[in-house]
C-alpha cells in the first residue's frame, strides 16, 4: 500500500516533467527554425509478487526453489527517459528580407560563438556596423572562408549558399560611360554558406536560443558540400510545433497529473482507515 503512494508520485514528478516541454514547445511556436521537443519516459523494474505461507513448491529461477508461488508482476512506477528534438521540416514563410535565410531539407547554418562553434537552422540574420552577417544575437555566420563579411546591402545568396555581390572594381578598359555605370557592375561570388548535417540528430544537445552543439553520441559536424539543401533568401523557416496538437497534449498531462493525484489520496485514505480502525479492532 505504501508502495502505491511512491507510483503515485512518481507518475505525478513525471508529468510535471512533460508539462515543462509541452509548456516550452507552446512558447516558441512563433519562433523561427524551432524544434519540438517530445518526452520519453520508462517505468521502474517490476517486482514479482509471491504468496506467503504455501505449501507449494515452485521453481523460481530456474535451477532453484522457492515455497512462494508466484502471484504476478506489480509495478514500481515511472520515469522520465529522456527528451529529443524533431527535426521535421517547418514551413516557409514568405519575409522578403535578404538576410532572411531558410534552409530547404536536412542541415544546419554555422554559426560562431564566444562559447565556441554552435549550430542552428534559424536563418534571421543581420548585417553588424563592419559589413559581417550575424545573428540577432551579434554572433558570426561562417562561410567557407571564414566569417561573412558582405560590406553592403546589394548582395544575394543563391540556392546553392553562394553568397554574389556586385562589384564595381574593373579596368578603365572595361568601363563604359557614365551614364551606362550600371551595366559594367558585375557579380562576384564573395564565399559560400558552411552547411553541415550530423549522422544522429537525435542526440545534439538543445542549447537555448535556436542553437545545437555536437556531442559525442551526435558525432562531429559533416560538411555539405555536394548534396546540400537548398538556400532561401527572403524566407524563413517556421516553427514545426503544432500548437493544437500541444494544447491537446496539454490537457493529457494535467489529467493525467489529477489521476495520479487521486491515486495517492486513496492510498492515503485506506492508510488512514488502516491505522485509526483496523488497529483499534485489534
Amino acid at each position: 500500500m505504501v508502495r502505491g503512494l511512491y507510483t503515485g508520485a512518481s507518475g505525478m514528478i513525471a508529468e510535471m516533467h512533460r508539462m515543462d516541454i509541452v509548456s516550452n514547445n507552446l512558447a516558441n511556436v512563433d519562433k523561427p527554425a524551432f524544434k519540438y521537443d517530445t518526452a520519453i519516459f520508462k517505468a521502474f523494474p517490476e517486482m514479482l509478487v509471491s504468496r506467503f505461507n504455501d505449501d507449494g513448491v515452485v521453481k523460481l529461477p530456474i535451477g532453484s526453489y522457492d515455497v512462494a508461488p508466484i502471484v504476478g508482476k506489480i509495478g514500481t512506477g515511472v520515469e522520465m527517459n529522456e527528451a529529443f528534438t524533431r527535426f521535421e521540416q517547418g514551413a516557409m514563410k514568405q519575409t522578403d528580407n535578404r538576410f532572411d535565410l531558410a534552409l530547404d531539407g536536412p542541415g544546419f547554418f554555422v554559426i560562431d560563438t564566444p562559447a565556441g562553434t554552435r549550430y542552428t537552422r534559424n536563418g534571421s540574420f543581420l548585417m553588424d556596423r563592419e559589413g559581417f552577417m550575424v545573428t540577432k544575437d551579434g554572433y558570426k555566420v561562417l562561410g567557407q572562408e571564414g566569417p561573412i563579411r558582405v560590406k553592403e546591402f546589394n548582395f544575394m545568396v543563391d540556392k546553392e549558399g553562394n553568397v554574389i555581390v556586385n562589384m564595381d572594381e574593373q579596368d578603365d578598359n572595361e568601363r563604359l560611360t557614365n551614364d551606362d555605370q550600371n551595366e559594367w557592375r558585375r557579380p562576384e561570388v564573395l564565399d559560400r554558406l558552411r552547411i553541415v548535417n550530423f549522422e544522429n540528430l537525435r542526440y545534439l544537445d538543445k542549447q537555448g536560443d535556436s542553437f545545437f552543439k555536437e556531442t559525442k553520441y551526435s558525432g562531429p559536424a559533416s560538411e555539405m558540400l555536394q548534396e546540400r539543401p537548398h538556400v532561401e533568401q527572403g524566407f524563413l523557416e517556421a516553427s514545426n510545433v503544432n500548437s493544437v496538437a500541444e494544447m491537446v497534449r496539454m490537457i493529457e498531462v494535467q489529467r493525467s497529473y489529477e489521476a495520479s493525484q487521486k491515486s495517492i489520496q486513496a492510498h492515503d485514505q485506506l492508510l488512514q482507515r488502516l491505522v485509526n480502525e483496523v488497529a483499534r479492532m485489534g
